[in-house]
């Protein structure tokens, strides 16, 4: 018998496809073009710090600063900034001319102090005397201004005024709570009506005092301080009416503090709005006589009239 073979059959060889056209030659890509920097001030790519090039020294904005133009504009808007320096320190700076120490003075108090200033403000109708005492130098002997409020009693303080104010604002919020008719609006709304009033009390104690020709020193400070003991009338009227029931109870503290407080200004602000008073009456009255009834009733005016409707407006908040 014969044995079958079985070797595997043979594969067909294998044949390259040949090319039919020409192959082309390998090229690299095009480099890629920076884009050119037309921005002068902007440094160019292998410049170093500001300049063009890095052995040319110092570039445009170099350039800049050291041109001849450039210096003179820079020195004119100098000249032009200390000019309008000195024009606001001419026509303004009166009015902004409180240095730190003497603002400090204001608030130079002792609790004696707010306590016997309190009781003044409310009970002031039997307090002797009402002029302001002296500070004088231990050195020379000479007057050197008034005294701190921590010495005289009847000096004007800033620290009473500003705790009133406070003190109005966040009674009244609480109270607007008490009556449920508190929202979030009303504290700003409370403030901004209770710092109106003061500003345009201010405004129109000043514009008095320039038609009237009055000048002091401290004049402003002293207005400022003034105007604020208003607020510890109005708050005792606010307390009042609030603990006890009835309008009755509510408007007869309002009149006896509105009374206090008129007479309180009426003879405490006699040594600003009459400061010849306190110099030489005696020379004064012949040559400032009409002037000084005029401002004598400018004061009474202010601290009965204006005070009533302040008072009233502040209570009714």
């Amino acid at each position: 018998m014969f044995q079958q073979s079985h070797h595997p059959p043979s594969s067909p060889p294998l044949h390259h496809p040949i090319p039919q056209h020409p192959i082309p030659p390998m090229r690299s890509p095009p480099p890629v073009q920076q884009p050119v920097n037309t921005n002068p001030y902007i440094p160019r790519s292998g410049a170093s710090g500001y300049g063009e090039g890095g052995e040319e020294g110092q570039g445009r904005y170099g350039n800049l600063f050291n041109d001849a133009t450039a210096q003179v504009g820079l020195q004119v808007g100098r000249n032009a900034m200390l000019a309008g320096q000195e024009y606001v320190e001419q026509n303004f700076g009166k009015y902004f001319s409180m240095s730190m120490p003497t603002l400090k003075s204001y608030f130079n108090v002792s609790n004696s102090y707010v306590l016997r200033k309190l009781f003044l403000i409310l009970f002031p109708w039997r307090h002797k005397p009402w002029a302001r005492q002296m500070k004088r130098s231990e050195v020379s002997g000479t007057v050197e201004g008034y005294r701190d409020p921590r010495d005289d009693i009847n000096a004007p303080d800033m620290y009473i005024p500003v705790m009133a104010f406070t003190t109005y604002i966040l009674l009244s919020s609480i109270l607007a709570g008490i009556h449920g008719v508190y929202h979030p609006e009303i504290l700003g709304y409370i403030a901004s009506m209770a710092f109106a009033i003061v500003i345009f009390e201010i405004l129109g104690l000043k514009l008095g005092c320039y038609l009237l020709s009055i000048s002091n020193e401290s004049q402003l400070m002293d207005l400022v301080a003034y105007s604020g003991y208003k607020f510890i009338g109005v708050i005792l009227t606010m307390i009042a009416g609030t603990l006890i029931p009835g309008l009755l109870i509510k408007y007869t503290v309002f009149l006896y503090t509105f009374s206090a407080n008129a007479f309180f200004l009426l003879r405490s602000l006699r040594y600003v709005v009459l400061p010849e008073s306190t110099v030489n009456a005696a020379t004064s009255m012949t040559t400032t006589q009409r002037q000084r009834q005029r401002r004598i009733q400018f004061l009474f005016v202010y601290s009965f009239m204006c005070q009533f409707v302040l008072m009233w407006l502040l209570v009714k908040s």
